[in-house]
C-alpha cells in the first residue's frame, strides 16, 4: 500500500484523532466561566468577535506558535516574508510548489462547532460582526455573513501588479495542467501536516504570469512583514466604535494587527472579553479571560447544540 493511501486511511478512521492534534493542553472549562461570559454577551447585542488560529485548530489545522503542537514547535516551517516573496523568484516557486501540495487537504477542512455557534450568535442578533485573522474561510463555510478577513483568504489569487484575481481552486487547475509531475504530490504530506517536497520538484516546479501584465501572483493574504490595506483597518475600527464590546477567540494577540482592536476598545472605556488556551498579550486589560478551549466553551452557551 502508498504511504499516501495509509495516511488517506489514517484520517479518514481518526477524523477526531487528526483533528484534535494541534490542540494544546489545557484544563477542562468550569461551569462557572461558562456562565460568566454567557452573562457578559446576554448584557449585549453588538458585540464585535475577533477569531484567531486558535478556533482552527479543532478544525484540524496548526497555528504557530502553540506549545508543542504549533507549526513553530513541531516543523522547521517559518511563515513567508512579504519582501522576500516579491523580490526572489525561487522564494515565489517554493512557496507556491508547497501551496500547491497542501491546497487540497488545506480547502477541504471543515468548520467546528465554533465556528457554527459564532454563525448562530449572528443569526440571533448576538453579535454585531466577525473580524478574523485566519485565511481559512470557515467562518463562511458556517454560514456567518459579516466576516472581514483580516489578513486576507487563501482562496484568491492576485496579481501584485495590476487588479487581477483568479478564484484559488480554478488557480490549482492551472497549476496541475503545468506541473504533471506532481500528481504523486500527496505522498509529500507528513503525517503531521507538513509538506515535504524534494529540492529538485521545487526547482522545477511552473508557476504562470499574470496572463494580463506578466506580473507575480500570490494569494490574497497579508504576509509577514506587509500591512493590512488602510481601508480595512478603518472598517474595524469604525466597527469597534459603534460596538458596545469586543470578544476575543483563540488569539495570543502577538501580531499587533489583533492587539490594535483590544487597544482601540478599551480606549472606548468598551469591555473585552477573551477565550484563549494559556496567556495572551491583553490578558492584563481583559475585564474577562477564559484560559480554555474555544469548542469547549461556545457550543455550551445559550444551550447550542450543533
Amino acid at each position: 500500500m502508498r504511504f499516501s493511501q495509509i495516511l488517506r486511511f489514517h484520517l479518514s478512521n481518526n477524523k477526531w484523532t487528526a483533528k484534535q492534534q494541534y490542540v494544546p493542553k489545557h484544563n477542562p472549562v468550569l461551569e462557572e466561566d461558562i456562565k460568566r461570559l454567557q452573562d457578559f454577551l446576554m448584557s449585549k447585542s453588538n458585540i464585535v468577535v475577533l477569531t484567531g488560529a486558535g478556533i482552527s485548530t479543532e478544525s484540524g489545522i496548526p497555528d504557530y506558535r502553540s506549545e508543542g503542537v504549533g507549526l513553530y514547535a513541531r516543523t522547521n516551517h517559518k511563515p513567508i516574508q512579504h519582501m522576500e516573496f516579491v523580490r526572489f523568484a525561487n522564494v515565489r516557486q517554493r512557496y507556491w510548489a508547497r501551496n500547491f501540495v497542501g491546497w487540497p487537504s488545506f480547502s477541504a477542512t471543515e468548520p467546528n462547532h465554533t465556528h457554527h455557534a459564532v454563525a448562530r450568535f449572528e443569526r440571533e442578533g448576538r453579535i454585531q460582526s466577525v473580524v478574523t485573522q485566519n485565511v481559512d474561510r470557515l467562518h463562511t463555510k458556517a454560514g456567518s455573513k459579516n466576516v472581514i478577513e483580516l489578513h486576507g483568504s487563501g482562496y484568491v489569487v492576485k496579481c501584485l501588479s495590476c487588479e487581477y484575481r483568479i478564484d484559488r481552486h480554478e488557480f490549482q487547475d492551472i497549476l496541475n495542467s503545468l506541473n504533471p509531475e506532481f500528481r504523486d504530490a500527496p505522498d509529500m504530506i507528513r503525517p503531521d501536516g507538513d509538506v515535504e517536497i524534494p529540492a529538485d520538484y521545487v526547482a522545477n516546479f511552473r508557476i504562470p504570469p499574470c496572463p494580463e501584465c506578466n506580473g507575480h501572483l500570490k494569494p490574497e493574504i497579508v504576509f509577514f512583514g506587509d500591512n493590512v490595506p488602510k481601508s480595512r483597518v478603518e472598517q474595524i475600527a469604525k466597527m469597534i466604535y459603534n460596538s458596545d464590546g469586543l470578544l476575543v477567540l483563540g488569539s495570543s494577540l502577538l501580531v499587533f494587527s489583533g492587539y490594535r482592536m483590544v487597544l482601540q476598545t478599551k480606549d472606548l472605556n468598551l469591555p473585552v472579553a477573551i477565550v484563549n488556551i494559556g496567556e495572551t498579550r491583553a490578558d492584563h486589560l481583559a475585564d474577562l479571560k477564559l484560559s480554555a478551549k474555544c469548542g469547549d466553551v461556545l457550543p455550551k452557551l445559550f444551550n447550542f447544540k450543533k
